[in-house]
This record gives C-alpha cells, sequence and structure tokens, in this order.
C-alpha cells in the first residue's frame, strides 16, 4: 500500500481553504455561512451534575479582566507568563471567572456564594440571567451559604440599590468570617485600601445583621454539607465538603484563583490573599487531600464549570477536568 504523507505546510493550507469556503458559503461543502443577526454572546451559562442525591447547578457570572503584572506576589512575572503560556493563555492579562453553586435537596434550594451582582467588572453580572435560563426563582431560595466576604461572592446578595435578592432565604456565614469584617475597631484601623471592602460587607449585611447564622467550622451545617476551615485568603474563608449516598465533592471557595496559575503552582500567593503563606499551606493541604481522595471538586475561579478532579504532578497540581454530559 502507498504511504501518503501530509506535510505541514500542506494541511495548514488546507485548513486555510476550509475557512475561506465557509466565509464564501461556497455550495457542496456544508459549511454555513455567517447566520444574519446571531447574537455576540454564548448560550446561558448553567450546568448541572450529581453528588449523590443533591443536584448541583454551576451558574456562571461572567468574568474580570486583571492584568498580571502583580498579581502573584511571590513569583517573577517572567513565570508567571510562562505558566499562562505553557496552558494557552494570554500573557498579559487574566480573565477570572466567577461560578457560584445551587444545590438542590429535595424541596430546599441553596445558593453557595451569590456572585457579583450589580457591583462587579462590566463583564461579569450574568449570574441572575443564567439562573432564571435555569429554571431558578430568587424567592425560592432557602438558605444562602457565604463562603468568605470578597465582593465577588457576595454582591449579589444585595443591590446597589439596597434590594435584597433573596427575600426568603436564612443566611449562613462563617464565624470567624463575620468577627473579622465586623468589628468597628478592625474596620477603624484598616487601611485605606481595604476600608472600602469593610464599608462592602456592611453594606450587605447590615440591614440583615440581627437574623443572620453564624457556623463554626467543622461542623454539618446543613444536611451534607460540612464547614471546613480555610484561612488565609480571608481570615474566615471557608470550603465545604458535600456528601451524600456514595458521592462526595469539596467545594474549593477560593482556596485558589485560576488552576493553571495556583494549583500547578501551590506556593504562588495571589494579591487577593490576605495571608500568602498561610493561604499557601491551606491551599497544599486541601489540593493533597483531594488529590489522595480522589475527591471530586468545585472551584470559584476555575474555568466554567469549574468542576472537575486534583491529580498530584511534581511539586504541585493539575486539575482534571469533568467531562461534560448531556445527562446528569
Amino acid at each position: 500500500m502507498q504511504e501518503v504523507y501530509i506535510s505541514r505546510r500542506a494541511a495548514l493550507a488546507g485548513a486555510g481553504a476550509l475557512i475561506a469556503a465557509a466565509t464564501l458559503n461556497l455550495p457542496g461543502l456544508g459549511l454555513p455561512a455567517q447566520a444574519q443577526g446571531q447574537s455576540p454572546n454564548q448560550a446561558p451559562g448553567f450546568y448541572r451534575y450529581k453528588v449523590g442525591d443533591i443536584t448541583v447547578t454551576a451558574i456562571n457570572d461572567g468574568f474580570g479582566k486583571r492584568p498580571l503584572e502583580g498579581f502573584v506576589r511571590n513569583a517573577e512575572l517572567a513565570d508567571v507568563k510562562k505558566a499562562m503560556a505553557q496552558a494557552f493563555l494570554p500573557q498579559d492579562a487574566l480573565n477570572i471567572t466567577f461560578t457560584t453553586l445551587v444545590l438542590q435537596h429535595g424541596d430546599k434550594l441553596t445558593l453557595i456564594d451569590t456572585g457579583n451582582g450589580d457591583s462587579g467588572a462590566p463583564t461579569s453580572g450574568t449570574w441572575m440571567a443564567n439562573f432564571r435560563a435555569a429554571g431558578f426563582e430568587p424567592k425560592n431560595v432557602s438558605t444562602v451559604v457565604f463562603s468568605h466576604f470578597h465582593g465577588d461572592h457576595i454582591n449579589g446578595f444585595r443591590l446597589k440599590n439596597g434590594t435584597a435578592v433573596f427575600p426568603n432565604a436564612e443566611v449562613m456565614v462563617p464565624a470567624a468570617e463575620w468577627a473579622y469584617w465586623m468589628d468597628d475597631a478592625r474596620m477603624s484601623a484598616a487601611p485605606e485600601g481595604m476600608k472600602g471592602a469593610f464599608a462592602g460587607v456592611r453594606r450587605v449585611f447590615s440591614p440583615i445583621a440581627k437574623d443572620v447564622k453564624q457556623f463554626e467550622a467543622g461542623k454539618e451545617i446543613l444536611p451534607g454539607l460540612t464547614a471546613i476551615a480555610a484561612p488565609g485568603h480571608t481570615p474566615g474563608h471557608t470550603v465545604f465538603a458535600l456528601a451524600s449516598g456514595s458521592g462526595k465533592m469539596m467545594i474549593m471557595s477560593d482556596t485558589t484563583n485560576h488552576p493553571a496559575l495556583f494549583v500547578r503552582n501551590p506556593d504562588w500567593s495571589a494579591v487577593f490573599d490576605m495571608d500568602g503563606p498561610q493561604a499557601a499551606a491551606t491551599r497544599r493541604k486541601l489540593l493533597d487531600m483531594v488529590s489522595t481522595d480522589r475527591m471530586q471538586v468545585a472551584f470559584y475561579h476555575a474555568p466554567f464549570p469549574a468542576v472537575g478532579f486534583i491529580a498530584k504532578d511534581g511539586n504541585g497540581f493539575e486539575m482534571v477536568p469533568v467531562q461534560w454530559s448531556t445527562a446528569i
């Protein structure tokens, strides 16, 4: 049999011909022309999967762009750019995505964090449209559980005009996080760059302060949902072990930012980590645990739908995304 070799140049030329044909919509090639009036946006950003008997729905809230320079406090910019290049990502800025979770257990609807609301970057704020596209309504939310009090996790709870978005929901927060951000003396002594964060927390929670339920780490706070202290990113930063039947998953919150940087390099510290060394120690401990236990993980800042597994890789780790499926 005669062997046929295709050179790289020929392959590229062939690809160029196909692109040209698609553009011209040449008959017989089955390549449709660009639809007139087509929306430039993606389809609604939600994705459902099961953890035992609990249905989990990931809800995307868009993204915010962050320049790479200064983003990793304890790494050279050249090394950060190299890590981005290895992940086929741009080397000037990082698109940080936001993905919250909805847990359905029986007739109860629980949110883990609430996204940016109308207070985030112009490229964020898609949460409510995606939440409704997934078939949910804010009035039906039973409980909102917060992992920590950074704005991209709490601002979706209350709009700029003061409107509470989930009028019937019980609100649950880490006790250590509440103690830090609601301390008047600490707010007064905070550096100027932190005062806005304190004010944001007060804006969201002060109207309901007497009704907020604080929880301690190490306890099951809802059926199948156990809070685990994960300090460093913030003083009371919390992750959650979700378990139902034989299913188990670690909701990693902000243990890492983008996995291409901080899962592969767990000792790196993001500019948002309030205590960099402690955040790195927490990160390495949790990544080692979930990789050893082969436990499914969900991240707030991983590429959507932000769910997968963690594999050990040398001195670091690798996120292995789940295979997308039409079946729940």
